[in-house]
């Protein structure tokens, strides 16, 4: 990826005006929950309807992933659409995104959400169940923003909500990458990792125990459940994770698929891959004697500080066979909502049409290192010259890409993707476990789940 535009400028700290505006969650929540003790309605209750509004005024922006790298962008982007819209002030409240899910739950509660939200797809379920979100298909008809976006990203956003309407406006995405040494490919004469023969070619090659190199390095700790299933669907060739309402994570494909996977371990990985979660991971990785690393575009300037940007290459998970259509487990993709109980629509509109603009979502993806979710920004430089990044969205954005869409609108989903099953994956690894025993304990709760959620659903 090539160097990044300057960060906006947060050394005089904005206008007196700013100052006042720009709000850390810390407060707002405090007010929130004491309203929740107060509140004599609440969302079982119905969120009321708000109103369009003239266009001018006030309103009020929640950022889902507040901090010192991206707040100062979000402070950039509100100015310049400000200075676009002298007549709109913009009210900004950084929320931190350990604490997003929470923040509007309390607020759908007690009342009090914002016009404009962040909102991820991994609580987009939640938030359109509580009919919290204003459905955008028709103002984006017609609009700057129709036609614009990324295709795989509306898809998951789409398939995240109710299955049908738009319920937040795509900005951005990360991806799960194959990164791989091409000095240590071009060495050993290996092709890219393009197809799962070459991957697990490469893994057997580039490994010398005797010298402690190795060809791969697999996640085993924190975050194993994420790669496993990516890796898992991408070499089955499954598209989607329901059969009915019995899920697809046990089928004979996945199974045989996580059983290569695994086998891995301790002969091609090191065997302290075991307890290593993201951080570790990568920080073995860039110490040097490893050949390829499963995760996502966010790590890629460590790899760049560790062997310079020429030795270091990223590819999307191969497709199950070569000519066959990707298969892409749902990472979650982030977005604009528009909240119903909203009292200035048609301002809280401009805003988030201006915020995924072209200028403004290319200006956000760059500094953050993401997918821009707007296709105009394919063809900037920046993007341009970020090759594994404009790999991903070429993937993204093919219409023969099949994309598994995970239950997140589970809430059981965390604690069995996690908590439950990081142990017994690390049991898998250590031969205590076998793939289907595993993976049937893995379907089971997640079909229970699925029958629960139905029955809430009254379906």
């Amino acid at each position: 990826m090539s160097a990044r535009l300057p960060r906006p400028d947060r050394t005089a700290g904005g206008s007196a005006r700013n100052r006042r505006r720009f709000r850390t969650a810390a407060g707002v929540l405090t007010a929130s929950l004491l309203l929740t003790a107060t509140a004599c309605g609440g969302a079982e209750d119905g969120l009321a309807q708000g109103a369009e509004g003239d266009g001018t005024g006030t309103i009020t922006f929640w950022d889902n992933n507040a901090g010192p790298d991206r707040t100062p962008v979000w402070e950039h982007i509100i100015a310049e659409f400000e200075e676009a819209n002298p007549d709109i002030d913009v009210e900004y409240v950084g929320v931190p995104i350990a604490q997003v899910q929470q923040k509007y739950d309390t607020a759908i509660a007690a009342g009090g959400l914002p016009d404009v939200g962040g909102v991820g797809t991994a609580y987009l379920a939640g938030l359109t169940a509580q009919n919290a979100l204003e459905p955008l298909d028709d103002r984006i008809a017609g609009s700057a923003l129709e036609g614009k976006f990324v295709t795989g990203f509306e898809q998951i956003v789409r398939g995240s909500g109710n299955g049908e309407e738009l319920y937040a406006v795509p900005t951005s995405a990360n991806a799960g990458t194959l990164w791989y040494r091409t000095d240590l490919f071009e060495e050993a004469g290996l092709r890219a990792p393009e197809t799962w023969e070459d991957f697990y070619a490469a893994a057997e090659q580039l490994t010398d125990k005797d010298r402690g190199r190795y060809g791969f390095t697999i996640r085993g700790g924190a975050g194993s459940i994420a790669q496993a299933l990516d890796a898992m669907y991408a070499q089955s060739g499954i598209d989607t994770f329901w059969g009915g309402d019995t899920t697809t994570v046990n089928d004979p494909a996945n199974v045989a698929a996580l059983e290569r996977f695994v086998a891995l371990y301790g002969e091609q990985t090191p065997t302290a891959d075991l307890n290593n979660d993201s951080t570790k991971m990568i920080a073995q990785f860039d110490g040097g004697d490893i050949g390829m690393l499963q995760h996502n575009l966010a790590s890629y300037t460590n790899h760049e500080e560790a062997f310079g940007a020429e030795n270091i290459a990223g590819v999307p998970l191969p497709p199950s066979a070569p000519g066959a259509p990707r298969t892409i487990v749902s990472n979650p993709v982030d977005g604009l909502g528009l909240f119903r109980t909203s009292e200035n629509k048609a301002a809280a509109w401009k805003f988030i049409e201006f915020a995924a603009s072209h200028e403004m979502n290319s200006y956000w993806n760059e500094q953050v290192a993401a997918i821009p979710a707007n296709t105009d920004a394919v063809d900037d430089e920046w993007f341009q010259a970020a090759d594994a990044a404009h790999a991903a969205f070429e993937a993204f954005d093919d219409p023969n890409t099949k994309i598994v869409q995970l239950p997140y609108y589970l809430p059981e989903w965390n604690s069995l993707s996690k908590a439950e099953l990081e142990p017994d994956f690390q049991r898998v690894l250590l031969g205590e476990m076998t793939c289907q025993e595993f993976l049937d304990k893995f379907a089971a709760g997640l079909n229970e789940a699925q029958a629960r959620w139905r029955e809430r659903q009254g379906g």
